[in-house]
């Protein structure tokens, strides 16, 4: 992970849906200083939800956008190391994006870095998290959702007694709300246009957390903090709240404005006051289907939260906590699809010892490690759908979910690795295999590898094999359970599915 020193300023640049924005701080681990801020409308989202494409007239905007923002940071003594450049939803889900991504780069030399739906959680759980503190109890012991109303999407996120249990990117957001609106959609279809997303949204992810049981909505985005700043209260520098009833009655008050009242009624800029209503509706619709009875409204956004990720550093604390987060975002998806969790738990534990043993032979790090503890849990995810060919089904939902904080490349390679875990190994035929790099490829190579053999030391579920000792004898990995029972039926497993964990590391395996 990137670091900066503490107390030494630093930039983060975030091209959005609405507008590109600056926010210049110093920041640690403890707290964030903010020296200087500065926005720019420019309608990238407008382009991408209606063609698909960013095109060259909003192109050339933000390019204009960059380069007057990078002479301002000259004057701050920033150079480019420090200057962070994060794109989210618009960008991303352009058809054209690496152009633009490129032509940016080359420029101006500013590396953009594109935040998928899953990271842009994570920064904003932590943006949230350190807005709130300690200063709402319950916020660290009762059920929470996270709500981040953007242009194209809204990204939603439960907590648990302040972990993370769940997140989902929508589909929707005030950018294309408003274009349904701009199309003549009267303001009943509108409200039912919502309330079906919503509500379809919310059933799915219902068996994951009882809605009823949300006391807290953290409400983020601009028109969230419009609205605290209207009729919130303050809880700390960073934080304001509103209660459930205020909020309600407010948005009932403004459904109807125009963006010309917002404009003018609430003194916000013309490009966000745009988004404001379709934005207030959403909230609503999410607000009115859980319990929660006020609104936390952090004052600080995903710019924050990547500062925040910076100056951290190697804060083990969290990335434990972070690591346990995905781990249980892992396995609710596995409870969705009706696991062997013990079976996946017990193959886990298995695989995680033969990676820590053999930490010379394959030298990988924690990301590696992380990535093999999620394909072990999920191996057998395919068996929901059929246990024939259950791998290549695994990989299909695995590769098309969404686990907190994994990107869509750590997904594909997960489920390349639950491709592999049983019968024939890759092979240039293999479309999604051969899409990786080629680095990706022998880490898959060796995953897989791992995962066979931890597979089949539990080959009849029946977790007889409760741990194993791993010692290395010339060209002979042995591994020694330290039971008397019979051994053949997982020998026979061994003998089956350790074929490609000795050509990648070119030892025998032997089970004692």
């Amino acid at each position: 992970m990137l670091t900066t020193k503490s107390g030494n300023p630093a930039a983060v640049i975030e091209i959005g849906s609405t507008g590109i924005r600056l926010l210049v701080a110093e920041c640690s681990a403890q707290d964030i200083r903010i020296l200087d801020q500065s926005g720019k409308a420019v309608a990238l989202g407008r382009d991408v939800f209606t063609s698909r494409s960013v095109s060259r007239e909003s192109f050339l905007e933000c390019l204009s956008v960059l380069q007057g923002f990078r002479e301002q940071l000259k004057a701050w003594g920033i150079g480019n190391d420090s200057i962070h450049v994060i794109a989210t939803s618009a960008v991303r889900a352009a058809r054209n994006r690496d152009i633009i991504t490129d032509r940016l780069y080359h420029e101006t030399g500013l590396p953009v870095t594109i935040i998928e739906g899953i990271e842009e959680n994570r920064l904003m759980y932590l943006a949230v998290r350190f807005a709130i503190k300690r200063e709402i109890p319950r916020f660290w012991r009762a059920a929470t959702m996270i709500l981040d109303v953007g242009g194209g999407s809204t990204e939603i996120m439960f907590l648990r007694r302040g972990k993370m249990a769940a997140s989902h990117s929508l589909r929707l957001g005030t950018i294309l709300v408003d274009e349904k609106n701009r199309r003549g959609a009267s303001p009943l279809s509108m409200e039912r246009y919502l309330n079906e997303n919503v509500r379809n949204t919310l059933d799915f992810l219902n068996d994951e957390m009882a809605l009823s049981h949300i006391s807290i909505l953290a409400a983020t985005g601009s028109d969230a903090r419009h609205a605290s700043e209207q009729i919130g209260r303050s809880l700390n520098e960073h934080c304001r709240i509103i209660g459930r009833e205020d909020f309600l009655a407010f948005v009932k008050k403004i459904e109807n404005d125009t963006v010309e009242d917002c404009v003018r009624k609430f003194n916000i800029p013309y490009a966000d006051a745009e988004g404001f209503v379709p934005g207030m509706l959403l909230y609503r619709s999410f607000l009115e289907r859980i319990a929660a009875e006020e609104i936390v409204v952090p004052a600080i956004s995903i710019r924050e939260g990547y500062l925040i990720d910076l100056a951290k550093g190697v804060d083990h604390e969290l990335q434990n906590d972070f690591a346990a987060q995905i781990t249980a975002s892992a396995i609710n998806l596995g409870k969705r699809y009706l696991f062997d969790e013990e079976h996946s738990r017990h193959v886990t534990m298995l695989a995680l010892t033969l990676f820590d043993a053999l930490l010379r032979e394959h030298g990988m790090e924690s990301r590696e490690r992380t990535l093999l503890e999620i394909a072990a849990l999920l191996h057998d995810i395919g068996m929901f759908i059929r246990s024939a060919g259950h791998q290549k089904h695994g990989q299909y939902i695995v590769s098309h979910s969404e686990i907190f904080g994994l990107r869509q490349e750590d997904l594909d390679i997960i489920g390349n690795v639950i491709r592999y875990h049983r019968d024939e190994p890759p092979s240039r035929q293999d479309i999604e295999y051969i899409a990786l790099q080629r680095d990706e490829q022998i880490m898959v190579l060796k995953l897989a590898g791992i995962l066979r053999v931890a597979d089949a030391l539990d080959r009849g579920h029946s977790h007889r094999i409760k741990k194993i000792a791993v010692e290395k004898k010339h060209e002979t990995l042995i591994l020694r359970t330290g039971d008397s029972f019979d051994l053949s039926l997982e020998q026979i497993g061994l003998g089956e599915k350790a074929g490609l964990f000795e050509d990648v590391f070119g030892y025998k395996v032997i089970l004692q």
